[in-house]
C-alpha cells in the first residue's frame, strides 16, 4: 500500500510542478500580462495540492527506504533532500513574490530575474523527480534496469 500512495503522490507533485511550468512559459511567451498574473494566482492555488503530495511523497519513500541500501535507493535518497530544498526555498517563494507583482501589474526586471530563475529551479526539479521515477520504476520491475 505503502508504494502505491507514493507512487501517487510523487505523480501528482511531478504533473503539478510540470502544469505549473508549461503553464508559466506559455502565458509568458505567448498571452497576456493579465493572462500571467491569472497564471500566477492559479499556483499559488495549486501549491495546497503540492506541497501535501510532495511530503507524502518524500515521507512514504523514507520510510520504504530506510533500511534499503542498494545504488538506486541511495540515488533517491541524495536527489530528495536538494528537491525539497530547491522547492522551499526557492520555488515557493518565487511563486508568491512573482503572484504579487504580477497581481500588481508590476512587471519589471525583478520579476523577470526572478522567473527565469524560477523556471530553471522547476526544470531542475522536473529532472531530478524524472528520475527519481524512473529508478522507482526499476526498483518495483515495472522497467527493466540497464546491464
Amino acid at each position: 500500500m505503502k508504494t502505491k500512495i507514493h507512487a501517487i503522490a510523487g505523480g501528482i507533485g511531478f504533473v503539478m510542478i510540470l502544469l505549473f511550468w508549461t503553464s508559466t512559459a506559455t502565458s509568458e511567451l505567448f498571452a497576456s500580462q493579465e493572462t500571467v498574473a491569472t497564471v500566477k494566482a492559479l499556483i499559488l492555488k495549486g501549491m495546497f495540492i503540492l506541497i501535501p503530495a510532495m511530503a507524502i511523497a518524500g515521507g512514504s519513500g523514507m520510510a520504504m527506504g530506510r533500511k534499503r541500501k542498494d545504488a538506486l535507493t541511495k540515488a533517491k535518497k541524495t536527489r530528495m533532500p536538494i528537491i525539497a530544498l530547491n522547492g522551499l526555498l526557492i520555488l515557493v517563494p518565487a511563486a508568491w513574490f512573482l503572484a504579487g507583482k504580477a497581481a500588481a501589474g508590476d512587471f519589471d526586471g525583478t520579476f523577470y530575474k526572478v522567473q527565469v530563475i524560477e523556471l530553471i529551479a522547476g526544470a531542475a526539479n522536473l529532472t531530478m523527480m524524472g528520475l527519481n521515477i524512473r529508478d522507482g520504476l526499476r526498483m518495483t520491475g515495472k522497467i527493466r534496469r540497464p546491464r
